[in-house]
């Protein structure tokens, strides 16, 4: 009988002030806020497991001393490294989807943990990005949407025209003088419907309920890894315009000082089913009208794309494939 997998996720909550102190941090924010809901690389982890459940696949999560004792165990350690300094690894690590923003940010990563044979990033151009530094030991893997959650309403009724979903991170005063008023400007001049969202600034079950409501979506990004809001979006049936500027990755921690990186994109997965791709403000003006007859005559099928390459099964599996050939015949 396949053991199960051994899985391990956690969440940064250090102490702030004092010793201990995060506990008692940790129950005033659920008074304040209510529950906890799951930031992007939650969701992945947790996907995942949805995934390995639907497969039928077992596994652990969080074993940390059945790990310490089983030093020859292969283990996955999903998203954020500080998992890595939790305790004494010396089991052989299939690690990621990481959040690591870049290799340099921990340079003596694999000489510190020899024992990671693998590292997974989100996407293609990360992955490319990555290389250079950590050889063929970083592989690209997405996580699945759950198709079930993020489907199609039962009803065709709906008020929203196009939704602009604004994730632009760096120098947003700039682009909402250079690129989102215009482009607001321009939809609200053909008479269009318009509602917009901004990344960080809303509840996951709102952006659900907003999409039952909408026919199209424009999605303004730099650049994603793998973008989940944009494919919970398509799983959907809503097709997207998508500002795909390319060029050089631009986290200001690295870039241009540090590190100059391209191309990137801001829809790594991604094909003519899903909608259209413009540069700028003015490439938008050009193609924005050919998106929308298209969106009008019902020529785009974004949810086959999804269904095709981006369910919870198949990336569950995509995962599989990486650590039976991590691990081989251990695992």
């Amino acid at each position: 009988m396949t053991a199960p997998l051994s899985l391990f996720y956690a969440e940064p909550d250090p102490d702030r002030w004092l010793p201990g102190d995060r506990f008692p941090r940790r129950w005033i924010r659920r008074l304040a806020r209510g529950p906890r809901r799951p930031g992007g690389q939650e969701r992945v982890f947790i996907n995942l497991c949805a995934g390995l459940d639907r497969l039928g696949v077992p596994y652990t999560v969080n074993r940390y001393r059945h790990a310490l004792r089983n030093p020859d165990m292969p283990i996955g350690i999903i998203g954020k490294s500080h998992v890595l300094d939790l305790q004494p690894w010396h089991n052989p690590i299939l690690f990621g989807a990481s959040i690591m923003s870049h290799p340099l940010e921990d340079p003596k990563l694999l000489e510190r943990l020899p024992n990671i044979r693998r590292v997974l990033v989100p996407g293609e151009w990360m992955r490319a990005m990555c290389a250079p530094y950590w050889g063929d030991r970083v592989q690209s893997w997405p996580v699945g949407i759950d198709t079930q959650a993020w489907a199609p309403p039962a009803t065709a009724d709906r008020d929203v025209d196009v939704l602009v979903y604004d994730k632009v991170r760096w120098e947003h005063d700039h682009y909402q003088r250079e690129l989102i008023d215009p482009i607001l400007t321009k939809l609200r001049s053909r008479g269009l419907r318009v509602a917009t969202i901004r990344y960080g600034y809303y509840k996951e079950e709102d952006f659900a309920a907003l999409l039952r409501r909408t026919r199209s979506m424009i999605f303004l990004c730099e650049h994603e890894t793998q973008g989940i809001a944009y494919q919970q979006t398509l799983a959907c049936g809503i097709p997207i315009f998508a500002w795909d500027r390319g060029g050089y990755w631009q986290d200001p921690q690295y870039y241009p000082d540090r590190i100059r990186f391209g191309p990137v994109s801001s829809v790594p997965y991604w094909d003519e089913r899903c909608g259209l791709t413009f540069s700028d403000a003015t490439a938008f003006t050009a193609t924005f009208d050919a998106f929308w007859d298209n969106v009008s005559a019902q020529r785009y099928r974004p949810r086959d794309y999804i269904l095709e390459n981006l369910t919870l099964e198949k990336c569950a599996q995509l995962y599989l494939d990486q650590w039976h050939t991590t691990f081989g015949s251990v695992a």
